[in-house]
């Protein structure tokens, strides 16, 4: 099961408007399915070049490692080599700060990833949480436990 166009193209709107909303600098969404394949990216006008990458790099490493961006940081902080290794594999596709976050549905199926950048990360973080929320399904940040 993967997450579909429609659903998709809420969490990008929601997250664009979430950012808006709250006064957040321009952001960059991506939504990658279980694979890690994009289904839908949306880049407000002001983000930098750079951000699209960067939102798909949030997104790729919680689906890539299986853990959310908090395990993924006490992971680096913890073995800073190991970071480096999987980063230089993965072609940089792996950020250890908050942003990307698992798409799963109300029985926990993954669906896949959001990935949110633009501003402070915490509220990249929170623009992809409304966007999730919007489109019905469950965010899951690492935050929660």
């Amino acid at each position: 099961m993967s997450i579909s166009l429609a659903q998709a193209q809420t969490i990008v709107t929601a997250a664009l408007a979430h950012g808006t909303e709250q006064g957040f600098n321009p952001l960059t969404v991506a939504v990658l399915d279980p694979g890690g394949a994009i289904v839908a990216l949306a880049r407000q006008d002001g983000s930098g070049f750079l951000r699209p990458d960067l939102a798909v790099a949030k997104a790729s490493g919680v689906l890539a490692l299986g853990m959310t961006n908090r395990a993924i940081a006490a992971r680096a902080a913890d073995s800073p080599e190991f970071f480096t290794s999987v980063a230089a594999l993965a072609g940089g596709k792996i950020l250890s700060v908050p942003g990307g976050v698992f798409v799963r549905d109300a029985d926990g199926t993954l669906l896949g990833a959001v990935g949110v950048t633009g501003d402070a990360s915490l509220n990249d973080e929170a623009a992809a949480v409304a966007g999730i929320a919007a489109a019905g399904l469950v965010a899951v940040t690492g935050a929660e436990s």
